[in-house]
C-alpha cells in the first residue's frame, strides 16, 4: 500500500547540529522512489525551510505547526494571527524585555534583543551543562544569518504566522496566562532558547488537523500514514498517523505515544527505521 511520510525538521530530519544527514536524504529518495509520498512537517516557516533540507525531495510541506499547507508546489493554505492580537504581544514583550521573531512567509524578523537574549539562554545552557558555548552558538548561526537578512526589511503585521520569543525575564506560564485564551501556545520547542521560552500560534491550528486537510485533499486514509518527530509539539503528529516514530533523542512524552523509538537524528535514525520496516 502507498505510504506517505510526514518529517520534523529539528533534531529530527535536522541532527543537533542543524544539518541533514546523507543517510537521511538517501533514504528519504528511496522512499519517494518506491512511489509513496513525503512531507515536510514543521513549525518552521517558509524562511527557516532551507534549500539545503528542500533538496532533499519532498512532495509538500506542512510549516508554520500547521498554519502553512503546499502541495505539490501549490499552496492551498495559510492561516495567520490577527494583527490586533500580534500588536498586543509585542507590547507585552518590549515591557518585559523577552526577545521574540516574527515569523512569515516573507521573512523572520527578529527583536532588537532577539540576539542578545538568544546568547544569555546559550551561556546559561553552556554553564549549567559545561558544554562549550561557541560550539552551542554556532548550532544557531544559519538562524541568525536569516534574522540578518531581513533586518532592515518592512514587517507587514497583518502576515504573522506565529511569534516565537526567547524569554528569561517572566514564567512560561505567566505569558500563557497572558495570550492562552486567544493563541496557541507552545512551551520550550528549541532546547537553546530556554525553558521559559516558547511559540504563540493561531488557535485551531496544529500539526494533526494539517494532516488530516492533506490526506483529504490527496484522497488518503490514516492507514497509509507514518510520521517520525522528536518533541512534544510533534504529539499531535502523532496522533494523526497510524504509525509513528520517535527519535532516541525525543522527549519521554512523545516516546510514550510512539509505535517504535529509532535511533537518533545524529545515529541515523530516519534511515534504520525505514530500512527496518521494509519501506525501502
Amino acid at each position: 500500500m502507498k505510504k506517505i511520510a510526514f518529517f520534523d525538521i529539528d533534531g529530527t530530519l535536522c541532527d543537533s547540529s542543524g544539518q541533514v544527514l546523507p543517510s537521511s536524504k538517501e533514504s528519504i529518495q528511496a522512499f519517494r522512489d518506491k512511489g509513496n509520498l513525503t512531507y515536510i512537517c514543521t513549525g518552521r516557516s517558509k524562511p527557516e525551510i532551507l534549500d539545503s533540507i528542500l533538496e532533499v525531495g519532498f512532495d509538500g510541506i506542512i510549516g508554520a505547526g500547521g498554519g502553512y499547507i503546499v502541495i505539490n508546489d501549490e499552496v492551498v493554505q495559510h492561516q495567520t494571527m490577527d494583527e490586533r492580537i500580534v500588536k498586543e504581544v509585542l507590547s507585552y514583550f518590549k515591557e518585559h524585555d523577552i526577545g521574540y521573531y516574527l515569523e512569515t512567509n516573507d521573512g523572520l524578523y527578529g527583536s532588537d534583543n532577539c540576539v542578545r537574549k538568544i546568547r544569555e539562554e546559550i551561556k546559561m545552557i553552556a554553564k549549567k551543562t559545561n558544554q562549550d558555548y561557541d560550539g552551542l552558538a554556532e548550532k544557531v548561526s544559519w538562524f541568525e544569518a536569516v534574522l540578518e537578512e531581513h533586518k532592515n526589511d518592512v514587517v507587514d503585521y497583518t502576515n504573522v504566522n506565529k511569534i516565537s520569543f526567547i524569554n528569561n525575564t517572566v514564567s512560561f506560564s505567566d505569558v500563557a496566562d497572558k495570550f492562552g485564551d486567544e493563541c496557541y501556545m507552545y512551551h520550550s520547542t528549541v532546547e537553546l532558547f530556554g525553558p521559559e521560552s516558547g511559540e504563540i500560534a493561531v488557535k485551531g491550528v496544529d500539526k494533526k488537523l494539517a494532516i488530516e486537510y492533506v490526506l483529504d485533499k490527496l484522497g488518503m486514509t490514516k492507514e497509509q500514514t507514518i510520521a517520525f518527530g522528536d518533541g512534544d509539539n510533534d504529539i499531535v503528529m502523532f496522533e494523526a498517523v497510524d504509525y509513528s516514530i520517535a527519535m532516541d533523542n525525543a522527549t519521554d512524552n512523545l516516546k510514550q505515544l510512539a509505535s517504535e523509538i529509532t535511533d537518533s537524528a545524529d545515529d541515523d535514525g530516519i534511515a534504520k527505521s525505514l530500512k527496518k520496516n521494509g519501506w525501502i
